[in-house]
C-alpha cells in the first residue's frame, strides 16, 4: 500500500477527527495538510475554534507527515508537542499544513502551521512543533 493511501485508511478511523468533522486535504512525502470547517460544536465562549480543536488537527497532520516518510511496517506516536497560538482561530475554514523537519530511524522532528482562511486569504493562527516517536510490532498503530 503506498503511504497516501496508508494515512487514509488511517485516518478514517480516527474518531476525533470525525467528531471534529476534520478531512485530509493533500498529502505528499513529508506533508500532510488536515483541514476542518469551523462550527459551534467546537467553538469557545468568544465564537473562535478551541485550541483543543485546532491543537488536534495540528498534530495529527504532523503525526501523518511523519508517518509518510516511514516504512510501511511501523507506526507513529506523538511523544510530546508545543503549540503557539498566535491569533484567533476563526474563518470560513482551517487548515493544519504538517511538514517533516527531521527524520530519523527513532524520533522524527515534525511542524504543523495552523492557518485560518477566509475569502481566499490564510492567516497564520498557531504553530506546533513535535517529536514524533516510530514504534515496531503494535498491531494497530500503522494502519
Amino acid at each position: 500500500m503506498d503511504f497516501a493511501a496508508r494515512i487514509r485508511s488511517s485516518f478514517a478511523k480516527q474518531g476525533l477527527m470525525t467528531t471534529l468533522g476534520a478531512a485530509l486535504g493533500e498529502i505528499s512525502s513529508g506533508r500532510v495538510d488536515v483541514e476542518l470547517r469551523p462550527r459551534p460544536e467546537i467553538s469557545q465562549q468568544h465564537g473562535f475554534v478551541h485550541a483543543g480543536a485546532i491543537s488536534a488537527i495540528a498534530d495529527t497532520a504532523a503525526g501523518y507527515a511523519a508517518l509518510s516518510v516511514m516504512p510501511a511496517d511501523v507506526g507513529v506516536l506523538t511523544t510530546e508537542f508545543k503549540i503557539n497560538l498566535v491569533a484567533p482561530a476563526i474563518g470560513e475554514r482551517i487548515i493544519a499544513r504538517g511538514r517533516v523537519v527531521k527524520a530519523g530511524r527513532t524520533l522524527t522532528l515534525t511542524q504543523s502551521d495552523v492557518f485560518a482562511v477566509n475569502t481566499g486569504q490564510e492567516k497564520l493562527v498557531a504553530v506546533l512543533m513535535a517529536t514524533m516517536m516510530t514504534i515496531e510490532g503494535r498491531e494497530g498503530i500503522s494502519d
